[in-house]
């Protein structure tokens, strides 16, 4: 594990919503060495007390403000007193040849992993940066309540999202995911990334795929997972629910696998039912704050 140290972020802009407020920041990241930015939204209780935390992790090609705009979270997260933060899902411009060159490799492309190999692996730690750096921050600069972290994400984020609940269950005390690759070692993107970033031997990919990681994972908390009967990369064999399901289902993790009729791969979708995911969350972190 990276050993990282924090600076205080730097305020880029900042609006009013649901009595609460959405800030965009960059920061220097010791992990991915570079500057990284995040988005934050406080709600109204954290004007006078600290508040649960809930990262949400984006999917390919997106940054920190995707989610702040498209998905409507914060209305949820303002009723239900949870803090929502979104990291950028890549370090960028650090000068590595070919990585704006691909968009499911590189720039907006960092599955939350490691990196062990050049060129990626001076910069691209984001596993490091979402599970130590960037909560340090959070602790040390919001008004939250560090031991009440949970996580979600959509697809690629979707994936971080398990992975790093999987592996730290200390840490994140629940779990969902849009939409996730769920099995990324059995699957086109996968491969191509995880060859990309960790070497040919597959045996070092299975730290960052799911559905490895729950057979010998003691999560034993509810995971909670939507993806749409319509999703185009679902047909494309790229997320394999039923794969996850399976490793699930192998060890009793517990696990509710929603297909969504006539959804697809959206944040049309993910705006539909974000409000499902902040009260699953809110369920475990909130309790005995403001439910």
């Amino acid at each position: 594990m990276v050993k990282v140290m924090s600076e205080s972020p730097k305020l880029h802009k900042e609006y009013a919503s649901f009595d609460g407020k959405v800030g965009f920041y960059s920061h220097h990241s010791s992990a991915c060495n570079t500057e990284m930015k995040f988005a934050v939204y406080q709600p109204p209780q954290a004007k006078s007390q600290p508040v649960p935390i809930l990262y949400f992790l984006s999917g390919l090609t997106c940054t920190e403000e995707n989610f702040m705009i498209k998905a409507g979270a914060q209305q949820f997260a303002a009723k239900y007193g949870l803090m929502l933060v979104a990291p950028d899902t890549s370090p960028r411009n650090t000068g590595i040849p070919g990585e704006d060159e691909a968009w499911d490799l590189g720039s907006g492309a960092g599955f939350y992993l490691n990196a062990t190999v050049e060129p990626w692996k001076a910069h691209y730690q984001m596993y490091s940066y979402v599970v130590d750096e960037l909560p340090k921050l959070i602790a040390e600069n919001f008004p939250v309540i560090p031991e009440k972290q949970g996580i979600f994400g959509h697809s690629m984020g979707g994936h971080g999202a398990l992975i790093c609940a999987l592996r730290n269950p200390h840490i994140f005390l629940s779990v969902s995911a849009f939409a996730p690759i769920g099995a990324p070692m059995r699957t086109p993107w996968g491969q191509k990334v995880l060859s990309s970033y960790l070497g040919d031997n597959p045996e070092d990919w299975r730290a960052y795929d799911a559905s490895e990681l729950v057979l010998e994972a003691k999560y034993n908390r509810p995971i909670l997972i939507d993806c749409g009967t319509e999703d185009q990369f679902i047909a494309d064999g790229q997320l394999l629910p039923d794969v996850f399901r399976d490793a699930c289902a192998k060890v009793g993790q517990p696990l509710t696998l929603r297909m969504q009729e006539g959804y697809d791969h959206s944040y049309y979708f993910l705006a539909t039912f974000v409000e499902d995911h902040i009260r699953h969350h809110a369920a475990v972190l909130s309790e005995g704050y403001f439910i």
